[in-house]
């Protein structure tokens, strides 16, 4: 993985989207706001920047929508992954 294509994942509007739309699905009350503060650990997550970069090297049109690079399932576990500490923090306060 390489940082670059990392950066590049976090700027791609499709897997914006598909964040917001996993994140609002997950109960969290500003979905927008929430991809803003996070995208980078989305973006950042095991594997996501290596997909990424695999799809851009193969031509994929429009990779950050794609199921096929980054599926729905692995947004999902990744989202997840993130809220956990953050939930758990906010509980305790």
């Amino acid at each position: 993985m390489a940082y670059s294509d990392v950066a590049l994942l976090s700027s791609d509007n499709d897997f914006i989207a598909r964040t917001r739309a996993a994140a609002a699905q997950e109960g969290e009350a500003d979905p927008v706001q929430w991809s803003n503060a996070f995208i980078w650990q989305m973006a950042g997550s095991p594997g996501f920047g290596d997909k990424y970069a695999s799809a851009l090297a193969a031509e994929v049109p429009r990779p950050g929508n794609d199921q096929s690079v980054i599926s729905d399932p692995e947004i999902l576990s990744a989202i997840q992954a993130i809220r956990t500490p953050v939930t758990q923090t906010a509980k305790k306060s």
